[in-house]
């Protein structure tokens, strides 16, 4: 049977963490919401008494979305990743439990691929090393092993939304283009896919990482990897911290295989955002920028992720939409006047629309509109009726045993 989670009638909840940005906050409030904020994030037990009375939940990369939390967290009606990814969120157990996640997978594309084109240049001419010689007082100005980047090819290993920017970015500056994606994408300008990766990363001077962490990206760039990339080469990671393995990439910059590395991610990170005492073994080589995962942080990408997110979670609240949702099918319909949405989320199961449809013809309800979309475990539907017989309507569909949560959203 489904949980009581009709919410219709009483302010939504929201509960953000991580420092998500103000837009987010004020974009919730403007609707009516009332909003909790916390700086940090917090451990599952914490966490799960926090969302004993949330409805929604806004969270950065360091926050763990359990199936144990997910349990019990029965007045959850929807997650928001205020970032790219969405791995620090047990994806297939809130699909069975009814609450779409969302992500912003645009909103910080642009930061991270300033960074990226800054990076080439300041590796290119080992510009860490000479800022941090002279903040010591050691004055060494030196032209060997310093380059410009024009004419120098640049491999991007991932051609999404930041690799394709990248692109642009470098190849306005002069750099040759080459990239790898496991999915055939259309190049930008003037670049060039490779069939290979072991082929992009022979040619390239300098090459860039812009892919999710999957079983697939774990450890994809080990010693065999390093080993194929051109003698003085550059490698930079701002994609996830689990795709390089952090020894062979040090032993490499200490042969001097490679010729420096910027890397932002890092297989564990501090739970924390001002923690003292980081370690890796990239600490120390020459030539290396390491940055503490400030990819995506700026003030500019920041504000519009708050934007993109908020918007997501407040239209799913509201209207139903799931459009963008990376765990759930897509359902959207207009707003519609004179009507009463009502929003049912199912286990798709043979049988469950005829029982449905049956309790909707029982109560003579009149059907304005509805939308189903289904995936291979849950189906969403989205249905504006009568508003005399709604709450009937609403009533019967919950108490049908594949119904997951079902609730009148006006």
């Amino acid at each position: 049977m489904t949980t009581a989670t009709s919410y219709s009638r009483e302010p939504v909840k929201v509960l953000l963490l991580e420092n998500v940005s103000t837009t987010a906050v004020d974009n919730f409030r403007a609707e009516g919401f009332h909003v909790e904020v916390r700086k940090g994030s917090l451990p599952e037990a914490e966490l799960t008494r926090a969302l004993a009375d949330v409805q929604v939940l806004g969270i950065r990369s360091k926050t763990q979305v359990t199936p144990t939390l997910l349990a019990q967290a029965p007045r959850l009606m929807t997650v928001g990743c205020f970032c790219i990814g969405t791995n620090q969120v047990a994806l297939a157990e809130a699909n069975r439990h009814g609450v779409p996640v969302f992500n912003a997978p645009f909103s910080n594309t642009r930061s991270v691929a300033e960074l990226v084109i800054a990076e080439i240049v300041a590796l290119s001419r080992q510009l860490g090393d000479r800022s941090s010689e002279l903040h010591r007082g050691v004055w060494k100005k030196i032209a060997t092993g310093c380059h410009e980047v024009r004419g120098r090819t640049l491999g991007i290993v991932g051609y999404g939304h930041i690799g394709t920017q990248v692109s642009i970015l470098a190849e306005s500056m002069g750099l040759r283009v080459i990239y790898y994606d496991i999915v055939t994408k259309m190049p930008l300008g003037n670049a060039r896919s490779c069939s290979t990766l072991a082929e992009l990363l022979g040619q390239s001077d300098f090459v860039t990482l812009h892919v999710p962490e999957t079983a697939q990206t774990r450890n994809m760039i080990g010693p065999e990897q390093l080993a194929v990339m051109k003698p003085g080469a550059c490698l930079l990671n701002a994609s996830r911290g689990t795709v390089v393995q952090i020894n062979a990439l040090a032993n490499a910059l200490r042969t001097a295989h490679l010729a420096g590395a910027a890397v932002d991610v890092y297989p564990e990170e501090p739970e924390s955002s001002a923690a003292d005492g980081f370690k890796t073994e990239l600490q120390g080589l020459p030539n290396v920028i390491l940055t503490p995962h400030v990819g995506g942080s700026t003030e500019e990408a920041q504000s519009a992720i708050g934007t993109e997110v908020s918007t997501s979670l407040i239209k799913f609240v509201t209207q139903g939409a799931t459009t963008g949702a990376v765990n759930f099918p897509a359902v959207e319909l207009p707003p519609a006047r004179g009507t009463h949405r009502l929003l049912n989320i199912h286990r798709n199961v043979p049988g469950v629309l005829k029982d449905i449809n049956k309790a909707v013809s029982d109560l003579n309800a009149n059907i304005h509109a509805q939308m189903l979309s289904t995936d291979p475990d849950i189906g969403c539907l989205v249905m504006d009726l009568d508003q005399d017989v709604s709450s009937d309507v609403n009533a019967a569909i919950s108490r049908l045993s594949t119904s997951i949560k079902t609730r009148i959203l006006y």
